[in-house]
């Protein structure tokens, strides 16, 4: 196994961890029967700003490091 293989394998092991806590840490979306009623919640002050806060924060790491998992997924299927 070289050098290159070990630490893209680390990185791997590393990323999935964070991924799954990231996915955790996260709230559910459905908004329930109350989310309907109310006709959806992007026009709320809430909606406008949720990419400030920290489930917005969240939201954007969670789908950075899932891209970082497809990459790095392809990356270990290739080198070999």
């Amino acid at each position: 196994m070289s050098a290159g293989k070990i630490v893209l394998t680390v990185l791997f092991v590393v990323l999935c961890i964070a991924l799954v806590i990231m996915v955790l840490i996260q709230k559910g979306k459905s908004a329930g029967l109350t989310g309907s009623i109310a006709g959806g919640g992007a026009d709320t002050f809430w909606g406008q700003n949720k990419s400030r806060s920290f489930e917005g924060k969240i939201d954007f790491a969670t789908k950075a490091a899932a891209g970082a998992f497809l990459v790095l997924a392809l990356l270990l299927n290739v080198v070999k």
